[in-house]
């Protein structure tokens, strides 16, 4: 009986603790609930993070749990096996002194990125990002890999390589660009000034020419007034008009956590919620407010869309995942593994 199988709904949201509390399991059940996102709160070893995922799977086998787990200072799990892995920045250094063990080492750590995350049953990484390095954002800073957006495309490909070949999807972010500002969107809502065809020339770039590599997209909570009023995230212009149109993406477009100081601007969380599935994000992460995820959960009235849920859909993992015990006796992780700690220590 397909037909009465749950679909994903366009909420992404959190949990509270190491465990499922009884509220965590009511909004994950929840119809209009399509993914679960993980923090390094969610997080002791591997045994319970996997005794987690599993717990989420038993409620709703449909929806994508996903994590922030892109090396330097955002990665969410560590310790107990999981690698160590480098900031971004540190593949676009290595790029510049030799660009062919750079592609190496980047294919390396998106496949241990994805091998590790789905041994442990999660489904897809909010990584690469995109974002060019000018040295300025406090919001990006080392995360990004180089300033030249050809290099950020290359070794992004190279990463997302890495991904597919342990089955794990990819989202490159934050669409246009975040690297130029240098308020940080988490505490304030940043202003980029340029005009349309220096960000389209520069910044834009990878998301252009990653083309059908790219799996989904997050856009930045930043306003880039003379293209449109309204932060990318919650624009139609930005969306639609530019990336689905002009670029031709047909992934995901998640949006960017809406408790975030840059979301403020479409006002309270399902003001925000409902404006940024009407520009034409089809997954809206709801982080850190688990009241305000009720209040999504009740108030929220998406529009329908099967191509967004079948796009969600696209975000699960794909083929089957060694488990820890097998993952570490397995040639290609060991080596990608060894490779990793062998040029970042």
């Amino acid at each position: 009986m397909d037909h009465l199988k749950p679909s994903p709904g366009p909420v992404m949201l959190d949990v509270v603790g190491l465990t499922l509390s009884d509220d965590d399991a009511r909004r994950i059940s929840h119809p209009l609930t399509g993914g679960v996102i993980l923090f390094a709160r969610n997080y002791q070893n591997r045994a319970q993070l996997s005794a987690l995922t599993e717990h989420i799977r038993a409620l709703r086998d449909d929806v994508v749990i996903a994590v922030d787990h892109e090396g330097g200072r955002v990665q969410r799990f560590k310790n107990d096996g999981f690698t160590t892995l480098p900031p971004m920045r540190s593949l676009g250094e290595l790029w510049d002194t030799d660009v062919l063990l750079a592609t190496r080492l980047a294919t390396s750590i998106g496949y241990v990125i994805a091998c590790e995350l789905r041994a442990s049953g999660v489904d897809l990484s909010f990584t690469p990002v995109l974002d060019l390095d000018y040295g300025v954002s406090k919001a990006i800073g080392n995360r990004a890999l180089h300033r030249d957006p050809r290099v950020v495309t290359l070794l992004a490909k190279s990463l997302n390589h890495g991904l597919a070949l342990a089955g794990m999807a990819n989202c490159g972010k934050h669409f246009p660009g975040h690297g130029y500002v240098e308020a940080d969107s988490h505490l304030a809502i940043p202003v980029d000034n340029r005009g349309l065809a220096q960000i389209l020339g520069e910044d834009a770039q990878p998301y252009s020419w990653l083309g059908l590599s790219l799996s989904a997209v997050m856009p930045a909570h930043v306003i880039y007034p003379e293209v449109d009023s309204k932060p990318a995230g919650f624009s139609k212009i930005w969306l639609q008009k530019i990336l689905r149109q002009q670029l031709g993406f047909e992934g995901l477009i998640f949006s960017d956590d809406l408790s975030m100081e840059g979301a403020r601007f479409a006002g309270d969380m399902v003001q925000a919620a409902q404006a940024a599935l009407e520009a034409g994000c089809d997954m809206v992460l709801v982080c850190n407010q688990p009241a305000q995820a009720d209040a999504v959960l009740a108030g929220l009235k998406p529009p329908r869309s099967k191509a967004g849920q079948q796009r969600i859909k696209q975000m699960t993992a794909r083929g089957r995942s060694l488990r820890w015990g097998k993952l570490e006796r397995h040639p290609a992780y060991v080596s990608a593994v060894k490779q990793i700690k062998q040029v970042f220590g």
